[in-house]
């Protein structure tokens, strides 16, 4: 049986600047690709290619990626500990360099430049990491995930002109066990929507432990209608965004309107780009950056800080997921954050009360500004 990954990474990687494996859980993705990367290094001796496999953490870099890559070698009797630098995690393959990087280390980002990328389960990567590495990626990048999400940056990539896609299944994959074949198929009446994602590789409805349900986007909103409107900010600068919303008040509706989702950006740029929308308007912020405030005040903003007490991010979750929130076609970002936006999951995968502590720039930004909108009437 022919590898589908494989053979439409070797038909696609001269033509196409992207190339996604999207499919079901167990469908060989992640090992293809590291196969043909490896199978390239052998195609081009000596070549001098650089070639960077990611994952988000080094715990599931080292479980997964990795490890496909040595297993492969070794199987092939090829694999060499001299050439294997694991404090640098580089591996020296045929005069080509093969470097693996968790994108939870900030540096690695804006590293040196590569021919080719590999990001091993994208879906857990932000859109602003994958732009960074892509700059820095002279040819094809791969990307490989679990469809699970209902909105995110890869499904916007990958409709791209320039890029490939296939989807697989574990159908695919002829080293299956039975065993794993039966766990995967007994989605179909335990779990049909996980069944429709890892077992089918279709597009999902959301992350698993989702926090907001109640978002529906519209193309555009009227803000006069609102008894009540504000800006909402939550400061970030190098590896977190600065995220802006404007917000309005519409008996149990909120209005929402992205107005900024950029990092690398100081204060005083921050007021230029904002003030035009923050006239006559309360500006609530995160309240953890009293310093940002004040330059804020003194550019002219009538910035505040949001209240903050105890269980704060829980109850003003409550309370935002308590409305009918309506946001514009244009906010990209936020809509990005709605499908990623998560509890936190115990030992036996069930939601519990705490949300995880990322993709929360825009919603905490919104989170500030629904608290102030609704607790002073």
């Amino acid at each position: 049986m022919t590898n589908p990954n494989l053979k439409f990474l070797r038909e696609n990687h001269q033509s196409k600047r992207l190339l996604s494996l999207r499919g079901g859980t167990r469908s060989g993705k992640s090992y293809s690709a590291v196969q043909f990367l490896i199978e390239l290094c052998y195609k081009y001796p000596n070549a001098g290619m650089v070639i960077t496999i990611a994952r988000q953490t080094l715990p599931a870099l080292k479980a997964s990626t990795l490890r496909d890559f040595v297993e492969i070698l070794q199987s092939f009797e090829a694999y060499i500990e001299e050439d294997h630098n694991k404090t640098e995690g580089i591996y020296k393959l045929r005069g080509n360099t093969v470097e693996f990087i968790s994108l939870d280390q900030p540096q690695k980002l804006r590293g040196r430049k590569r021919d080719t990328l590999f990001l091993d389960e994208c879906n857990e990567i932000t859109a602003e990491s994958f732009r960074q590495l892509s700059y820095r990626t002279t040819g094809f990048i791969i990307l490989s995930y679990n469809p699970s999400d209902l909105d995110g940056w890869w499904y916007e990539v990958e409709a791209r002109e320039d890029a490939a896609l296939i989807v697989t299944t574990y159908k695919d994959n002829p080293h299956l066990p039975k065993s794993i074949i039966a766990e995967i198929e007994s989605l179909k009446t335990s779990s049909p929507e996980d069944w429709a994602v890892f077992g089918l590789g279709e597009r999902g409805r959301g992350k698993k432990g989702r926090i907001y349900r109640n978002f529906t986007k519209v193309e555009e909103l009227d803000f006069s209608e609102c008894s009540d409107i504000c800006v909402g900010i939550d400061f970030g600068f190098s590896q977190d965004p600065t995220a802006v919303v404007l917000v309005g008040k519409h008996n149990d509706r909120v209005y929402v309107d992205e107005l900024v989702y950029e990092t690398h950006l100081t204060n005083t740029e921050l007021v230029e780009r904002i003030k035009p929308h923050c006239e006559g308007l309360r500006v609530i912020c995160d309240s953890a950056e009293p310093k940002s405030i004040a330059e804020l005040r003194r550019g002219g903003l009538n910035a505040i800080g949001a209240i903050k007490g105890p269980d704060s991010i829980r109850n003003g979750i409550k309370l935002l997921q308590s409305k009918e929130v309506l946001y514009t076609r244009r906010s990209k970002d936020l809509e990005r954050e709605l499908g990623s936006y998560v509890w936190n999951l115990d030992k036996n995968e069930r939601p519990t009360e705490k949300p995880i502590d990322s993709f929360n720039h825009l919603l905490d930004a919104l989170r500030y500004s629904v608290g102030f909108l609704y607790k002073r009437g």
